[in-house]
This record gives structure tokens, sequence and C-alpha cells, in this order.
């Protein structure tokens, strides 16, 4: 079981942590594989924001690099993703999930995953 929390109403330019935390029988395969964060908004697909693999350096879409930084405590089960300047376009609910890279280079998302948190950028 994944379970993020962190989310809230920011206004623009502000900052929030989100947090995910792995329990159960999710541990183990959350600690030894990649862990992404997604954004939805509305009924949209779900954007992949952030990674943090396993070993290896973090990739971010573009519209988030330099402001978002994805890091992972693997002692406490949990990933971080620290979000600044926050502007309306990250309004969304995010989830994480573990991952796995593909043959293309990208990245395939697993059945774990959580329920969401809400993020709400205020302009």
């Amino acid at each position: 079981k994944l379970v993020e929390s962190g989310g809230g109403l920011v206004q623009a330019g502000g900052s929030l942590r989100l947090s995910c935390v792995a329990s159960g029988a999710s541990v183990n395969i959350f600690n030894t594989n990649a862990v992404a964060w997604y954004r939805q908004v509305a009924e949209k697909q779900r954007d992949l924001v952030a990674v943090s693999p396993d070993g290896g350096n973090p990739e971010y879409q573009d519209s988030v690099k330099g402001r978002f930084t994805i890091s992972r405590d693997n002692a406490k089960n949990t990933v971080y993703l620290q979000m600044s300047s926050l502007n309306a376009e990250d309004t969304g609910v995010y989830y994480c999930a573990v991952v796995g890279r593909n043959y293309a280079g990208g990245w395939d998302v697993s059945d774990y995953w959580g329920q969401g948190t809400l993020v709400t950028v205020s302009s």
C-alpha cells in the first residue's frame, strides 16, 4: 500500500512537500525499484512528473525542472516531492507509483499506486 500526503492549497510562488509512504507488502518492491510521481488534472491522463530510480539520477518533466526535487529515504520507506515556485499549471492530483524502465527508455507503471493527494495552486 502506498499513501500520499502533503497536498493542499497554496498561492502561486509558494512551496509544498509531498510524501509517499509504503507499508505492508509493498515495502520491498518500493525500496528496490524506481518510484515516480504523476499528476492528473480533471479526467485527463496522468502525466509523469518525476522519477527516483533505484540508483541513478532523478528524472523530471521539463516543466518542473529546477522547481521540483524528488528524493527518497528507504529507511523510512518514503519518497518525497519538494515543489517550489508553484504555478497554476501545477494544480492536480499527485500520485506516487512504483515504475519500471521499459525497452524504449521510458517508464512503465506497476500495480502499486497510491490514492493521490490534491494540490491546488491559486493565482
